[in-house]
């Protein structure tokens, strides 16, 4: 029958494909064989790298020196950003100093200066610091735990607000930097560092109330939480 015959001519077709193949594979193994034997005796003669170069091809500069592309690239970028981030600190630099010679920016900045002065002499007294000194701690307390254990809370009620966490942290940084400003004021204005019962006194004081407002604050985000949270399923 025909089906019988067209059956031998595929079998006699693949087998002289996979001949063909197998002939070209050796062949291909074979002049790749010959190709290192010239490149090893080329490398024996002349003693140099040149002969491995010309038969391995070019190579790059990233793999001369083992470094992938990639890590070109990012080494590249860095360095491009290091020198932006230098030309623009020179670059700032010019214009403060430009700004320091110029007696508009000087009549300025001892405008706003003037009144900040007249307050900090009027309230240069103990207790002022000893206030100022509590009021840093309560709002170091309060933001430090608004941030860890209220977040948690509020994650726990299935809702998080970044903006909630960005400005504690804003509000975090500002008290920081203000306890070290208020203690640092104080060392060289008054006699409060050197009276361990009012640095006890105020340091209670402050983180008394440092835990109320976090109490409260905390209240404030779990309403708000369930507020969107209801918002959400009445959406759906």
């Amino acid at each position: 029958p025909d089906w019988f015959a067209m059956r031998r001519m595929a079998l006699l077709f693949a087998a002289l494909v996979w001949s063909s193949a197998g002939n070209c594979l050796t062949a291909v193994s074979s002049r790749a064989d010959e190709r290192v034997v010239e490149t090893r005796a080329l490398a024996q003669t002349d003693g140099t790298t040149a002969a491995i170069e010309l038969s391995n091809g070019p190579r790059l500069p990233a793999e001369e020196e083992g470094e992938t592309p990639a890590e070109t690239t990012l080494q590249k970028v860095g360095d491009q950003t290091r020198e932006l981030a230098s030309q623009t600190k020179e670059k700032v630099g010019e214009i403060a100093e430009t700004l320091d010679k110029t007696a508009a920016a000087q009549n300025a900045s001892a405008g706003l200066l003037k009144p900040i002065y007249k307050v900090a002499e009027f309230l240069s007294f103990p207790a002022f610091y000893w206030i100022a000194f509590a009021l840093m701690v309560a709002g170091t307390v309060s933001y430090a735990f608004q941030l860890v254990l209220g977040k948690v809370v509020v994650l726990s009620k299935g809702s998080m607000n970044i903006r909630e966490i960005m400005s504690d942290s804003v509000g975090l940084a500002i008290c920081v930097i203000g306890l070290v400003l208020t203690t640092q004021a104080a060392t060289e204005n008054s006699t409060f560092p050197q009276t361990p019962s009012s640095v006890l006194s105020a340091t209670i004081a402050g983180a008394i109330l440092g835990l109320c407002l976090y109490r409260w604050g905390q209240a404030e985000e779990v309403d708000a939480a369930m507020g969107r949270r209801k918002a959400k399923l009445a959406k759906k």
